[in-house]
């Protein structure tokens, strides 16, 4: 059987149904305060059953309070102030609202605030209302089922490709310059006034204070740079993307075929780059979890979670992610099915955080740590 580490990935959600249901959740302090306690509690509970990662989103102006994670760097911090082990994943850093220079010191400063055990997500961005508020250039915007394989569909993942790039770069390479066609980097040809600390102890800057190169600091303590992660994806445009630069496409759903032809197009990239791909490296398999003695009790609790999905992810155009929802043994036959398509090494679980009490998810995460989690180690 394989070995699969488990991640799991909440939306940062302010409240129970009845409390969304009343509106404007995400401007109650009360209810802020006792989610970031709650989350806090689960990591910890998390950590010590053994789970390998913690996963959260980014996402602003949330006054619904449906998915209340702005800051990534500030939520990260949060979340890994709270475990001794795990590894906290930011998913994270929205391409069309961030400059790919300053994400990626962002990434190496929080690596190393993590001491190392910590993963990063680069994204598209498909919520309009906050990205065209935050985007960082005017032509760009948000994607999604509404303008898919239009201009703009195409402007922001030609945007994309190049920021992943930078901030790779820049992850890599201690000084760097890069000419591309929607960021050009350095943006100072001269700087304005001699500085010899530029010229004496650094590197880029000639000695008439021409800037030819820049680089981040610190560097990333994990080398080359943390685990990479893409958002949540059902395209094997984005796993072969990412095949280039080692990430991980995180699949939530799809037969044994869509499998297959998600983790074959990553195979393809990788080989035309010269990567050498580990079986379950193409991406990082999973779905929505709930764990409880019984199928009937675990759909039971689906309920409200099926309410949040209907209400605030379907009319963005994503589907119901793959039910890892029932007993261990129904649960653990679902892994099997998936392994029997493809290899896994990383499974991510979504947990119904605030839309569940704590009870719930505990009971939840401890019996699937107890009765699933051997079977794949």
């Amino acid at each position: 059987m394989a070995s699969i580490d488990f991640d799991l990935f909440v939306y940062a959600t302010i409240g129970r149904r009845h409390e969304l249901e009343e509106g404007l959740a995400g401007l109650r302090p009360d209810l802020y305060q006792r989610m970031l306690a709650e989350l806090g509690d689960c990591v910890r509970f998390a950590d010590d059953a053994g789970y390998a990662g913690f996963g959260h989103p980014e996402h602003h102006l949330q006054i619904e309070g449906f998915e209340i994670a702005n800051d990534p760097g500030l939520m990260s911090m949060w979340l890994g102030q709270h475990r001794e082990r795990m590894r906290i994943i930011t998913c994270g850093f929205v391409s069309t609202t961030h400059n790919p220079l300053r994400v990626a010191e962002n990434i190496a400063t929080l690596d190393h605030m993590h001491q190392g055990r910590f993963g990063v997500g680069l994204v598209r961005g498909y919520q309009a209302r906050w990205v065209e508020n935050f985007k960082v250039k005017p032509e760009l915007g948000p994607v999604g089922f509404w303008n898919k394989n239009s201009e703009a569909d195409d402007l922001n993942r030609s945007h994309f490709e190049e920021y992943v790039d930078i901030v790779v770069t820049a992850l890599t390479n201690e000084t760097f310059s890069y000419q591309g066609e929607h960021w050009q980097f350095p943006n100072l040809d001269q700087n304005p006034h001699p500085h010899g600390v530029y010229t004496d102890y650094g590197a880029g800057v000639d000695a008439d204070m021409t800037v030819n190169e820049v680089g981040i600091a610190p560097r990333p303590l994990q080398r080359p740079h943390p685990p990479l992660y893409s958002g949540f994806t059902g395209s094997a445009r984005t796993a072969a993307f990412w095949g280039r630069y080692g990430g991980k496409s995180i699949v939530l759903g799809g037969g044994p075929e869509f499998l297959q032809s998600i983790w074959n197009a990553y195979d393809e990239t990788a080989a035309q780059y010269g990567r050498t791909v580990e079986p379950g490296e193409q991406a990082c398999w999973g779905g929505l979890m709930i764990c409880a003695e019984t199928d009937a009790e675990a759909k039971e609790q689906l309920e409200d979670m099926e309410w949040f999905w209907n209400n605030w992810s379907i009319p963005f155009g994503l589907p119901m992610p793959k039910l890892l929802v029932g007993s261990p043994d129904t649960i653990t036959a679902e892994i099997e099915a998936a392994l029997d398509a493809v290899p896994i090494n990383e499974a991510m679980l979504l947990i119904p955080q605030g839309i569940h009490s704590p009870s719930q998810i505990n009971a939840s995460l401890e019996l699937f740590a107890e009765k699933v989690m051997p079977r794949f180690s």
